[in-house]
């Protein structure tokens, strides 16, 4: 068997069969469909085994809750395919982008391909990739910038790279603490321009309601890689974060000082002031104009 899909499944009655329409309608076919019921308390076991009678491509989980991560876990456990690849229950894909996907992991271990995000908003954007090869897992992290999309499920990896990787359960934000595990295992990463993973809105997901603890999970995450890839735009993106989490936690700043180049390429206007007042008068005191300001403009807005 070629791909392995795993589906993680909860609270998802109105988006599971649209979602499971977008993968089983696909021109590729050598595939299995892993459906992990984690303890969903709505439809989504009944309709999970409908499924599973309806095509035989579909193979059926049922586990107590235990979040995300436990989910991708457990399907990963029982995967057949030589390939693996995941989507959120409350997600989609585009029209054959399998078969023009999956035929790129000939020469490579991962495959990354476009993605809209927060599909059916108003704010939704779609996210473009070149087509373009990476041998060094670095070169791919900092200029192809893989820790701003670091989703687990607009790419396709070699199961193998599974052998000693698993998500991290009991966290948030599990994706960016798993690719660069997965990275270090990896020869080859392509991104490829063609196919559609569709990241649908949702009001309830992680994003929308982290809290200071889920941000500090993120921050730690991109901590534990930036011994190893670090550059000035990716120290930038990183301190967004901080910034949010001493926000709402107040808690003594954890990223270490890097006197940025307010002239460093690919800057915004915004984070070549951040670096320069940064430089200036130092990391807590950053953290405490950054509060005011948003004060000042009367949101609280996330700044990730």
């Amino acid at each position: 068997m070629k791909l392995s899909v795993v589906v993680p499944v909860y609270r998802a009655e109105s988006t599971l069969d649209r979602c499971l329409v977008s993968i089983l309608g696909q021109v590729f076919a050598d595939m299995e469909v892993i459906l992990v019921d984690d303890g969903s308390p709505d439809r989504c076991p009944l309709l999970c085994d409908e499924w599973a009678r309806r095509d035989s491509r579909v193979r059926v989980i049922h586990q107590q809750n235990g979040g995300l991560s436990r989910a991708r876990n457990a399907g990963i456990a029982v995967a057949r395919g030589e390939l693996i690849t995941f989507v959120d229950s409350d997600d989609f894909i585009g029209r054959d982008t399998y078969a023009s996907v999956v035929p790129l992991t000939a020469e490579s271990d991962i495959v990354e391909y476009p993605f809209c995000r927060h599909y059916g908003a108003p704010w939704q954007t779609s996210v473009r990739l070149a087509d373009r090869s990476y041998d060094d897992m670095g070169v791919y992290w900092l200029e192809a910038h893989g820790y701003e999309h670091a989703y687990a499920c607009n790419k396709v990896f070699r199961r193998r790279l599974f052998e000693d990787v698993r998500f991290p359960e009991g966290e948030v934000f599990e994706d960016v603490a798993t690719l660069p595990l997965l990275l270090n295992h990896a020869r080859r990463v392509r991104t490829t321009a063609t196919g559609m993973y569709y990241y649908c809105a949702n009001a309830n997901g992680i994003t929308a309601t982290a809290d200071g603890h889920d941000l500090n999970c993120l921050l730690k995450a991109h901590l534990r890689v930036m011994p190893r890839w670090v550059d000035d735009r990716y120290y930038m993106h990183v301190l967004n974060i901080q910034l949010d989490v001493w926000e709402q936690t107040g808690d003594e700043p954890l990223l270490p000082m890097r006197r940025v180049s307010v002239t460093a390429v690919g800057l915004t206007a915004v984070q070549r002031l951040k670096a320069l007042l940064l430089r200036l008068f130092g990391m807590n005191a950053l953290c405490r104009m950054s509060r005011l300001l948003h004060r000042f403009r009367g949101r609280g807005g996330k700044q990730v």
